[in-house]
This record gives C-alpha cells, structure tokens and sequence, in this order.
C-alpha cells in the first residue's frame, strides 16, 4: 500500500517534468502542420487577430476617456505595429523560431504600454486580454518554458495597471484584485493545462503504445535537431532487427512475442548511450540513434548485442550501424537509414546476431 500511495505520488510530478524538459522542435511542428494544409488558415487567424488589435487600439485613441497627450502616442504606435503584424502574417511565409519569439516579445510589450497608457482603466483591461491571445499562440508553437515568461510578464502587467487603477481613484482595490485573479486564473491555470495536454496528446502520437519506445514519427521528430549544420557532435544510427522472433510467435503466440518485445525495448534503455534516442520502428525492428564517434561504435553496438542475446534467448537481434561526422555528405536522417538498414540485413545474412557496419560490410 505504501509503495502504491508512493509511486502514485512521484509519477505525476515525473510526468510534468518531462513535459516542462521537452524540447519542442519548432521545425517539425511547422512542417507537420504545412503538410496537413493547416499553415494558411493559421495565419489568417494571426494576421486578422492584428487587424483586431488595430481596431481596439484606434477606438481607444478615439475615445474622449482614452489616454492623455504624452500617452496618446503609444496607441498610434501600436496601432501602425499591429497592422504591420497583419500584413506580415498574411503576405510572408511562416516565420523562423527566434523570429517568432521577438514578434511576440515585441507584441507583448506594445500590448502592456498600450494597457498603461490610458486615463481609463476599462480600457486596459480590455486591451490586457489580448496578453491571452498571445499566451495562446505560444502555447501552440513554442515550449512551457517560453509561456512560463509569458504569463510572468502577463501578471506583471496586470498586477500594474491594477495599481494604477487604484492609485487614481477609478476603483477600489477588491475591484482590481478581482480582475488580476481573473488574469492569473486563465494565465497560470488554463493556458499551462492546455499545453501539457497538448503535449500529451502528442506524445501520445509519437509513441509505441505496447514498448513505450519512440515510433518513426518520433524517432524523425527527436533527432531531426541532430542533423543541423549547427550542430557539431558525430551521429550514430543503429538499425536493429531480431533473428528468430517468428519462431517466439508461433510457438508461444503472440502475447509472448509481446513480453519479449517489452523485455527488448528496456535492454535497449538500459544499454543506450547516454543521451541517445531508441524507437520501434516496425514489429520487430528498432532504431538508436546517439552521439557516438566513429571508433567507439562498434562497442556501443556490440552492448546493445550482448544485451539483447542475454536477455531474450533465444531471440538475438542483426545490427546494422552507420556513422556521420558533423561534415559528412551522408549525414541526413534517411540516407543514415537507408544504409544502416543495408547493413542489418547484411547481417541477417551472415547468420544474424551480428554487428554490421555500412562503411565495412563484411565486419562482424
């Protein structure tokens, strides 16, 4: 019983730090939603949410309770930066990652002066709900960490013109409470709840659901990163496929070959190198990819072997191994896939429980 209460207790606090550590790839997701025929009617909604910001700040400046003559510049200000937006979101192509950021960094500031400037507290807090709408395009194309900042600018904000509401005498301070509580409730509580489901839900997605491991699509969105030209470290793929599973399913049925599966998929945790990344890629096949430089791979392949043959008898596994140095002309995920798979099968071949590098055929 104690043991269950426990591990009920750590689990949820493992998941959310996974989900805060998870590196989002910008890029992937960008891609992913371009190849759906999702990417134009996103911008549609970001430029006409600008044409929306414009609207709010021009009534603002127009209204005879708006701000006053040195805060009369800002909503102008806003109002250009805001159609720009616009125009931007819908004539350019979808922005780059650091792009993305300083635009709405640069939203968020012009967002809170516009929230300042006015003798109207009403129309700060008006315009102070457009800080959610941001919130909710990072929450959708960038990581916890980046809407962590959001909403601690987002309160600080708030909790600004709160003062300033009762400063001046245009409510009382239960009012102004009230109305930061509100922020915080949609800033700290929802938008937080929506990504981490949203994560979750991609995970899922990414996921092998009897192994755990990483499927295709998350083997491609983990070391999609790895293979950028900024990117230095050398990069080991290992295709793995195992010599006489068939004969498990048969004999055992298939509910063996699962158990085996499962048993296999924590070997290769296990025996991983530090840092790599290991999918199920088909029924019987797995990939590892790690940062592994030329002369250590054969070892880190020949752990991997070992385990798997003292683990799973009588199931051993052929593994074919491919290595790219960061100026390598094959260093591109499928070509990498494509030879450490020649490779594997190479092994197949010579009788399987084998290690096969692409580079050097007849190695084992």
């Amino acid at each position: 019983m104690v043991d269950d209460g426990g591990e009920a207790h750590v689990k949820p606090v493992k998941i959310v730090s996974e989900w805060w550590h998870d590196p989002l790839d910008y890029r992937w997701l960008i891609r992913t939603l371009d190849a759906r025929g999702a990417l134009s009617p996103i911008k549609g909604v970001v430029a006409g949410g600008g044409v929306i910001l414009a609207a709010i700040c021009l009534l603002n400046w127009e209204s005879a309770t708006g701000p006053a003559v040195v805060g009369r510049l800002v909503p102008i200000v806003a109002m250009a930066a805001s159609l720009l937006w616009a125009v931007y979101w819908w004539l350019a192509p979808w922005p780059s990652e650091r792009v993305s950021l300083l635009l709405v960094a640069g939203s968020d500031v012009l967002i809170t002066l516009g929230c300042l400037a006015g003798n109207d507290r009403l129309y700060g807090w008006l315009l102070a709900i457009a800080l959610i709408v941001t919130g909710g395009y990072l929450t959708v194309f960038h990581g916890p960490r980046i809407l962590a900042v959001h909403t601690a600018w987002s309160l600080l904000s708030v909790s600004a013109l709160a003062w300033l509401t009762v400063d001046y005498g245009d409510g009382d301070l239960t009012l102004a409470g009230s109305a930061v509580l509100v922020m915080a409730s949609v800033m700290v509580g929802l938008l937080p709840a929506l990504h981490f489901a949203y994560w979750a839900l991609r995970m899922d997605a990414l996921t092998d659901p009897l192994t755990g491991l990483l499927n295709r699509r998350g083997l491609v969105y983990y070391v999609s990163a790895r293979f950028r030209r900024d990117d230095r470290r050398p990069i080991c793929l290992m295709s793995l496929d195992l010599d006489r599973f068939k004969a498990v399913n048969d004999t055992y049925g298939h509910t063996a070959g699962d158990r085996v599966l499962v048993r296999i998929a924590a070997c290769l945790r296990s025996a991983c190198p530090p840092g790599g990344v290991v999918a199920r890629t088909g029924g019987e096949e797995f990939v590892v990819c790690a940062d592994v430089w030329p002369e250590a791979t054969v070892a880190a392949a020949e752990r991997l072997r070992l385990a798997i043959e003292a683990s799973s008898d009588p199931v051993t596994a052929s593994i074919g191994v491919v290595v790219a140095d960061p100026d390598s002309p094959r260093r591109d995920l499928e070509i990498m896939l494509r030879e450490s798979d020649s490779a594997m099968y190479r092994g197949k071949q010579l009788g399987g429980n084998a290690v096969v590098l692409a580079d050097r055929p007849d190695e084992v």
